[in-house]
């Protein structure tokens, strides 16, 4: 663009270079003719760069201004530390039913899946052998009996004669003796006869709990025998249902410890309360009760295992399901939480912090980190009540730089 100071040469006519420089006032046009005076081959060249430099003078850019960013306070505040650990459920209890009689299996009493109730009748075995093996039994205790009532008329009728020395002692300790044999006789058949009707009672199998029951592991016509290892079925009680939870050692030792030191305090009112966290992220509705922790720590695992009870109504909760289970075990009165959005890592792995002083100068703190609360960090190291942490606008600020403070948008 040619410059302001630029006097129109008007009509194109021959002039000299001389005199059209001293019509403009432009100190460097000025210039720019009386070194073409000089030097007319290089005129053209020069009077682009003076051009170039006439429209390339622009006033100084302005300082930029302090980024501004989002802080919060940190405050000291109490704080239960939930802990979350994986667990699997068991159940509340558990009946594996095998034969204490042998036989040919009969009938099956039972659908399988369904519920039953303690007591009800599941499986038939053959009854036929131990119902004669009762009569059986049975007729010998009639038998001994017939022989104790002799015995006894006869020690009674000794017992008169012996008074009066009729007969010898020798007889009488003999009476005395077939009477009491006979006694005994009575009470082993008797015995006998009860152990066949437990046998016959035995060939029909009951559920000894009330319950959920399994698929059938036989079909009728099965060969059974007494007392076998193979189970039959099993039923297994659901409601209320076990979780079985696993604690590192080391982390069970680290809260004993704080609890006994002091930092931490004993949640006396929910450490017994406990929720669960289902495989799908869902939270079980119903609330359980912690029972009790194991006394031993597992040699392979190097935990513990803590068992919680839960109501199970609806049957939610199977055997072995995956689960993450939720109780306080302690509280902290004086826990300092940092958001999240204003904790990042350094290249050393370390959780850092930008952290706002009184002359708003940003300064890069190094923390420690214990879990994770809500979206919050809790706070072991680095930090003290009352000092300012940046959340918002992180990416904007940097070690060493003067920061604008407003309030944090959430």
């Amino acid at each position: 663009m040619p410059c302001a100071n630029w006097a129109s040469p008007g009509p194109p006519r021959r002039k000299s270079i001389k005199d059209t420089a001293m019509k403009t006032s432009c100190p460097l046009h000025e210039g720019l003719f009386r070194t073409m005076t000089l030097s007319r081959p290089i005129a053209p060249f020069l009077i682009v760069l003076t051009l170039a430099a006439c429209s390339a003078a622009k006033p100084p850019a302005a300082p930029p201004q302090a980024p501004e960013v989002g802080v919060v306070t940190i405050t000291p505040q109490q704080v239960g530390l939930v802990t979350e650990l994986p667990g699997r459920t068991e159940p509340y209890r558990i009946a594996e039913l095998r034969p204490q009689v042998g036989g040919i299996l009969q009938k099956r009493l039972f659908t399988e899946g369904a519920e039953v109730k303690a007591g009800q009748a599941l499986y038939q075995i053959d009854p036929a052998s131990y119902r004669a093996a009762e009569s059986r039994a049975r007729a010998q205790v009639a038998s001994v009996e017939a022989q104790q009532a002799t015995a006894r008329l006869l020690a009674e009728r000794y017992e008169s004669l012996i008074a009066q020395n009729v007969i010898s002692r020798q007889d009488y300790d003999n009476a005395m003796a077939a009477r009491r044999r006979a006694e005994a006789d009575v009470a082993v058949a008797r015995a006998a006869l009860e152990a066949a009707h437990i046998d016959l009672e035995h060939t029909l199998l009951v559920a000894p709990i009330a319950g959920r029951i399994g698929r059938s592991l036989v079909t009728e016509g099965a060969l059974l025998k007494a007392a076998q290892d193979a189970e039959l079925a099993s039923v297994q009680q659901l409601d209320p249902i076990y979780v079985d939870v696993t604690q590192s050692s080391a982390e069970l030792l680290k809260l004993q410890r704080d609890l006994g030191a002091g930092v931490l305090q004993a949640d006396k009112a929910t450490q017994a309360k406990v929720t669960l966290v289902l495989e799908d992220g869902s939270t079980y509705a119903q609330t359980g009760q912690l029972q009790f922790s194991e006394a031993t720590v597992d040699r392979g695992t190097g935990s513990v295992v803590l068992r919680a009870v839960f109501p199970n109504p609806r049957r939610e909760l199977l055997p072995g399901m995956f689960v993450r289970a939720r109780f306080s075990q302690a509280v902290s009165h004086d826990a300092l939480l940092v958001p999240q959005a204003g904790v990042s890592r350094n290249a050393r792995g370390q959780a850092t912090v930008l952290v706002v002083g009184s002359d708003n100068v940003a300064t890069e703190r190094v923390i420690k980190t214990g879990r994770v609360i809500d979206n919050q960090w809790l706070v072991t190291d680095g930090l003290a009540a009352g000092e300012r942490v940046i959340v918002e606008g992180l990416q904007k600020a940097k070690p060493g730089m003067t920061v604008r403070v407003a309030p944090t948008k959430s």
